[in-house]
């Protein structure tokens, strides 16, 4: 079943065209992460946050990549990262064509 992972933490930016010049090489690497589906990237210049919503084929595979990321923003000194991770209602959410596929 498709888990959905939100991750949400304190960002001093770069955003927007910036971060896209800054962030593209991650983005493009984070095509070959066990399990992703597809992200969306969040930004909120004005309260200072970043992060993102996930889909991974499995809950394994969002675990994993919740644990790993979370070591890599605390390795570059970010704290309060907010990370959950919910099950997917797939067939409430193709009522609203939510985008479950690849």
């Amino acid at each position: 079943m498709a888990v959905i992972l939100q991750v949400h933490f304190p960002f001093d930016g770069p955003f927007g065209k910036a971060m896209v010049k800054a962030m593209t090489p991650l983005a493009r690497s984070l095509n070959d992460e066990p399990g992703l589906l597809w992200k969306i990237w969040t930004e909120d210049p004005q309260t200072g946050r970043a992060g993102g919503v996930y889909l991974f084929a499995t809950r394994a595979d969002a675990e994993a990549y919740r644990q790993m990321h979370t070591e890599r923003l605390e390795g570059m000194g970010i704290t309060g990262i907010e990370a959950q991770i919910l099950e997917v209602n797939e067939a409430l959410s193709a009522i609203n064509d939510g985008p479950l596929g690849s």
